[in-house]
């Protein structure tokens, strides 16, 4: 079960539609006084869909808060809402480039706001990936993706989502090559010679099975035994310390 939690700290906008918005979490001030915190950009999964929106992330969000970081959470637009390609990469690389000015003017020397680590879970993988594999290279991030969604071709092929990846790139990759050369982060990765992103897998994940993350290429995997699609994403499971581990936080016993 998941833990209860409270609001973000503070909301800033990043454009003008009504999700161009990003919730920020400061981590608790230590003896009273606050210091500048590292910045974790955490994207929101749900197969990129409008009914799925950044609150079902706010738990993990919490618990990176105590871990020191300051979690921005962007919302960006979805498909059912005027998202889909290009859209919602269009969303994705406008936070990239606007939210470390968004930060310092809203809370200035609270947060380290560039070269931050980005975290995503099933779609929101996706697009932590392509957030680290389209930048540029000497601002890149560090990418952790958790169950992602990260072979838009084979998840086309295989219908995940009920037509998921259909609805975000307007049809299949043999309808839009160009379409799927720019999004699809296996085919990004094989181009990719920065740091390797981690991605994090059960291997019991019934939603976006382990074998995408195993066919993708430089990456680094951490595959789960006995854990599903959502077990990932919630702090008080047992994969937890892992994922803190992917992130850069206290080590996790081996499995």
């Amino acid at each position: 079960m998941m833990r209860h939690v409270d609001g973000p700290d503070a909301v800033l906008r990043h454009g003008d539609h009504p999700d161009h918005v990003v919730d920020v979490h400061l981590p608790t001030p230590r003896l009273g006084v606050r210091t500048r915190a590292p910045l974790a950009v955490l994207l929101h999964g749900g197969f990129w869909r409008a009914e799925h929106d950044r609150r079902h992330t706010r738990p993990l969000a919490v618990a990176l808060r105590e871990q020191g970081y300051a979690v921005a959470t962007p919302e960006y637009r979805r498909t059912g809402a005027d998202g889909g390609w290009p859209g919602t990469f269009d969303d994705v690389a406008r936070i990239r480039s606007r939210l470390p000015g968004l930060l310092d003017d809203a809370l200035p020397g609270l947060v380290a706001p560039r070269r931050p680590i980005v975290v995503g879970h099933s779609a929101g993988g996706h697009l932590a990936l392509w957030w680290a594999l389209t930048g540029r290279r000497e601002d890149a991030a560090h990418a952790v993706a958790l169950a992602p969604v990260a072979d838009l071709a084979r998840a086309y092929a295989e219908n995940l989502g009920d037509g998921a990846v259909r609805d975000l790139m307007g049809g299949g990759p043999a309808r839009h090559p160009d379409r799927y050369a720019a999004a699809d982060t296996a085919v990004l990765l094989r181009r990719w010679a920065g740091r390797r992103p981690v991605v994090v897998h059960g291997d019991a994940d019934e939603q976006v099975p382990v074998a995408h993350s195993r066919g993708l290429v430089g990456i680094d995997l951490v595959e789960l035994p006995a854990t599903d699609h959502f077990a990932i994403i919630d702090p008080l499971s047992p994969a937890w310390p892992h994922v803190l581990r992917a992130i850069g936080g206290r080590s996790a016993p081996c499995v």
